[in-house]
């Protein structure tokens, strides 16, 4: 995540954002057509592409995910409401513990007696640090909420060392110096954690141990060769270009993979958005995430060219979301401030659903998927200190994607209207596909951008033989600008639509201007 603002955001800041409403009065219908074929597939979805993150930030930990005396505090002080809402969003896989915060962080510090335990400057956040919560309070958290741990190890003012060490003390069984100290911290099993991150957003100059692409693609390399060889099982993450804005991209990406391609198996990307004042520009966000993905697939397949390798190298998308990083304000040190927690409106959740979309459609070679963050910091899930916790608008297409996005993803045949953005040519609807198999099922995402007309898709599944249109939803409004919050937490929801028969397997759906929509298929007729 990256901290400073550039000096395009500053200039951003200075202008006056463009009222967020729904254009109204009656509009001509626009036409949009999909067609799906069964053998027509981007490929297997992970479950990892469901995933998130927590890191040591703001109220993220304490105050999100740990609140000992709340009223819904388990034993343990984790918040079981929070829980709960995390289970609804079935997220198989959370981030941890940065993020920013990783790369100046002693895992040590986090283990053991809490009364032992230092309490530090967190440098990254000028933040006040007290370490009440480590890897091994994490793990228990994260087996509660139904995950699993994608750990990260510090590059920045951590060594190779530390990494495997940290990996010993995890993943070991025991009859070892850190497993043994693992067992007497009162963990007898092994934590087992499969994918590990090396480091975080290294060619940044605002990152704790910036380092350029060559010496950090050595350290990364003698990382993951003392890591996999305390544990051979695991999966490793190396650092990407911290976005495509950045001068070393895609440059940087090609050097650290040159160092690392036959070790690791993922490269990592980060991407956010945020409103500038043009609402037609930043529903079409897909656009630019698409090509981001595909830019950063081209770099790893030249890598693997070049290296006459026949390894594929995947992509962990492990940051992606809308931030507003132009409100960021600087705070005094202090222990869990209020940082990062952006308010968003349903015009926040239709641009966050349109990268679902893009994931998705991508599904062959993003392998993980990380929504920065999980609770309070830029996150779908507000918990209120000493009150409830509630859903933002982004919660829901999270959500549609993580229940109904499982399986096959289809390659999507559309044809629709286009237009002109600042990410170039952009249809005004777009979508995904994805097939259940074992369910007999199969759901289309549609997104329409408009914000003035209504779009008609005609949706043919006629290869697939009979099918009905089982359940829909839309989430969509009057006012774009409308949002969720404690006291109106269902301000903002989907709405189900009376499913519609279709005639030889091709339905016509209605989309209502800036709508996104989930269309659930039974494919047994």
């Amino acid at each position: 995540m990256r901290m400073i603002e550039s000096s395009a955001m500053k200039a951003i800041r200075a202008k006056q954002p463009a009222k967020r409403t729904a254009a109204t009065g009656k509009k001509q219908m626009a036409e949009a057509s999909l067609v799906l074929l069964p053998d027509l597939a981007v490929g297997q979805v992970a479950d990892t592409l469901f995933g998130s993150f927590i890191e040591h930030l703001g109220r993220a930990v304490y105050g999100g995910i740990y609140e000992p005396g709340h009223p819904a505090a388990d034993a343990k002080g984790f918040r079981r409401d929070v829980i709960d809402l995390v289970r609804e969003l079935r997220v198989p896989v959370v981030r941890y513990p940065g993020g920013n915060f990783l790369s100046g962080y002693d895992w040590r510090d986090g283990i053991g007696p809490r009364d032992r335990r230092p309490v530090r400057l967190d440098r990254a956040w000028h933040t006040v640090e007290t370490n009440r919560i480590g890897i091994d309070e994490f793990a228990d958290w994260a087996r509660e909420a139904g995950a699993e741990v994608m750990a990260g190890v510090n590059m920045g003012t951590g060594s190779p060392q530390d990494a495997a060490d940290m990996v010993e003390y995890c993943n070991h069984p025991g009859g070892t110096a850190w497993s043994d100290l693992r067992k007497r911290n009162g963990h007898a099993a092994p934590h087992a954690i499969r994918w590990w991150c090396v480091g975080n957003e290294m060619d940044g100059d605002w990152q704790i141990g910036h380092l350029d692409a060559v010496s950090y693609g050595r350290k990364a390399r003698e990382a993951i060769k003392l890591m996999r060889w305390t544990d051979d099982s695991i999966s490793t993450v190396v650092c990407g270009s911290s976005g495509p804005g950045m001068p070393t991209w895609p440059e940087w990406d090609r050097i650290v993979l040159e160092h690392t391609y036959d070790l690791a198996d993922c490269l990592s990307i980060h991407r956010y958005y945020e409103n500038t004042g043009n609402d037609d520009d930043f529903l079409s966000v897909f656009r630019d995430t698409e090509r981001f993905i595909e830019a950063s697939v081209a770099t790893c397949d030249y890598v693997k060219a070049k290296t006459r390798s026949k390894k594929t190298m995947m992509l962990s998308f492990d940051e992606w979301n809308i931030w507003y990083q132009s409100r960021q304000e600087p705070h005094p040190w202090q222990e869990a401030p209020h940082l990062l927690e952006d308010r968003y409106s349903l015009l926040d959740a239709l641009a966050f659903g349109g990268m679902a979309i893009s994931l998705l459609n991508h599904a062959d070679r993003v392998r993980v998927a990380c929504l920065a963050q999980l609770v309070n910091v830029i996150a779908p899930i507000v918990a209120e200190p000493n009150g409830p916790a509630w859903r933002q608008t982004t919660f829901f297409p999270f959500r549609d994607m993580s229940l109904f996005g499982r399986g096959v993803a289809l390659r999507p045949i559309a044809k629709t209207p286009m237009r002109e953005t600042a990410w170039g040519d952009a249809p005004t609807a777009v979508f995904a596909a994805v097939r259940d198999e074992a369910a007999d099922a199969l759901t289309v995402f549609a997104l329409n951008v408009d914000r003035e007309r209504p779009t008609r898709a005609r949706i043919d599944l006629s290869t697939f033989g009979p099918t009905t249109m089982a359940a829909r939803t839309e989430l969509t409004g009057p006012d774009l600008g409308a949002a969720n919050s404690a006291e109106r937490p269902d301000a903002v929801r989907p709405s189900n639509v009376r499913a519609t028969q279709g005639d030889k397997g091709v339905y016509s759906v209605t989309l209502k201007p800036a709508s996104w929509n989930v269309i659930r298929f039974n494919l047994k007729g």
